[in-house]
């Protein structure tokens, strides 16, 4: 594994974040940790350029926090990712992090999870929503108990109707898969914010703040929204926002695609779900996705509220990530489970008090993040665990630097790396490939693989795949 070592151990002196001499000659006070995630969102916020949808809250957080660009996870699938994210590690087909039902205490019960490494230095950790894709992984690294409104709700029966309150219009009782007696895939309720889940996710994180604000040590509070992940459940208020939203325009299979490359079937398990070919469909799933985006948003508008109001915002770093992305029926697809770009790339924010906000263009990975807070928290790391590297220097120089120039993500046996430029892809069960060059195909139409003028870049990048390989699945 990569044994990443912090900035801080590495014998140089770490700025105290580009604060003035008076400041710095304070006694060191712990920053706070509030880490925000959302279930399934990709990048599809104002702050990375996309003008249809409304993100007013999120985007204001932008412009004084770093923008990753070019950031990915690791694995497409929630609890690979979550389980990857939060320990800090690749993920190894088919030994660990490879499905949604995977669990990081029994795919890796040698690692300490982010959660256990705060705690025991010092940090107050808790957790609230979801984080963890199980609740009851790693629960007892946390400082208190994983608080969930339904603890027991997050099963392969989790979407039955209406067991867990997941659709609050009556409507919605009549249409039921028989298959999965799910409810249907989107619905619009007209009730106030704190009606839905993450509405109550929110409250319990405000009250949080409050009582950790005395507590007397730092703190580490993870707020994990479950929106926009399926069933598309908003207030109508947000569905309003989106009376006719322009569909993608590469609603086909790329050239060339490698058979590998699926369609996921999530949606399917839902009621009134068609194919993606359905124009009427597909409409449906971007108003739903963006109504969602939009509902986290505004919560998260309250969230950055209650941080200033309650005077924790200066000494309170706040992250915010998805933990994968989500196709809109671009290619022909609808979820995520496949290594094209828009299922692996991610928003990354980070805001840390003292460094000035910006945009980069560097690469960097979920697994960046543990070794990142680390960093922030000015801690050690875990000796021989973490496969991410610190994005620290990213923020103390304002985004003109880069830590790395790939990515490594796994999918169902498939290993892919990602540059600025290329995606690139391969299955050494079939032997297939996949390559995407992103400065003349950006929307990734045309699998230049078996193009003899790439031969050399993929060469250069499987070079690159083996050396990942040995490096992070090494004994240890």
């Amino acid at each position: 594994m990569n044994r990443i070592v912090c900035l801080s151990l590495l014998g140089a002196v770490i700025e105290p974040f580009g604060l003035t001499t008076a400041q710095a000659e304070r006694p060191h006070k712990p920053l706070n940790i509030l880490f925000v995630m959302a279930d399934d969102l990709r990048p599809e916020l104002g702050c990375y350029g996309v003008k249809d949808i409304h993100t007013p809250y999120i985007d204001k957080f932008a412009s004084e926090a770093m923008v990753f660009r070019n950031a990915y996870c690791n694995a497409p699938v929630s609890g690979a990712s979550r389980a990857s994210l939060l320990t800090g590690m690749y993920p190894n087909y088919p030994k660990r992090f490879t499905n949604y039902t995977c669990k990081a205490s029994v795919d890796a019960p040698e690692a300490v999870p982010l959660s256990a490494w705060l705690k025991r230095h010092d940090y107050y950790t808790v957790s609230n929503g979801k984080i963890m894709h199980h609740i009851e992984d790693h629960a007892a690294s946390w400082s208190e108990k994983p608080w969930r409104s339904h603890p027991d709700g997050y099963d392969v029966y989790w979407a039955e109707y209406n067991k867990w309150e997941l659709w609050l219009n009556s409507e919605s009782g009549r249409h039921i898969n028989p298959k999965t007696m799910r409810g249907p895939f989107y619905e619009w309720a007209d009730v106030p914010d704190s009606a839905y889940d993450d509405g109550r996710v929110l409250g319990k994180t405000i009250e949080d703040l409050r009582r950790l604000r005395d507590n007397g040590k730092p703190f580490f509070l993870a707020c994990g929204f479950w929106k926009p992940h399926l069933p598309f459940c908003a207030p109508k208020k947000y569905w309003d926002l989106y009376p006719a939203l322009p569909m993608a325009d590469n609603p086909f299979r790329p050239d060339g695609l490698p058979e590998e490359v699926q369609n996921s079937k999530e949606i399917n398990a839902y009621a009134l779900a068609t194919a993606p070919d359905d124009k009427a469909f597909l409409r449906l799933v971007k108003t739903g996705y963006y109504a969602c985006v939009s509902y986290v948003d505004a919560l998260f508008g309250e969230l950055m509220t209650a941080l200033e109001t309650l005077g924790l915002k200066d000494n309170t770093a706040v992250i915010l990530l998805g933990d994968h992305g989500w196709d809109l029926g671009e290619h022909g697809f609808v979820g995520k489970h496949n290594l094209m770009d828009i299922t692996t790339r991610v928003p990354l924010l980070i805001r840390v008090p003292g460094l000035r906000g910006g945009y980069t263009t560097s690469v960097a990975e979920l697994v960046d993040v543990y070794p990142t807070i680390c960093d922030i928290c000015r801690l050690p790391c875990p000796t021989g665990q973490l496969d991410g590297k610190s994005l620290l220097p990213i923020l103390k120089k304002g985004g003109k630097t880069t830590t790395k120039r790939l990515a490594y993500i796994q999918w169902q046996g498939g290993d892919n790396i990602l540059t600025r430029r290329y995606n690139y892809a391969r299955w050494p069960d079939s032997g297939h490939e996949m390559l995407f060059d992103h400065l003349s195909d950006a929307p990734e139409n045309h699998n230049r693989a078996s193009e003899a003028s790439y031969s050399r870049i993929k060469k250069e990048l499987e070079t690159e795949m083996k050396r990942i390989r040995r490096f992070a699945f090494r004994t240890h």
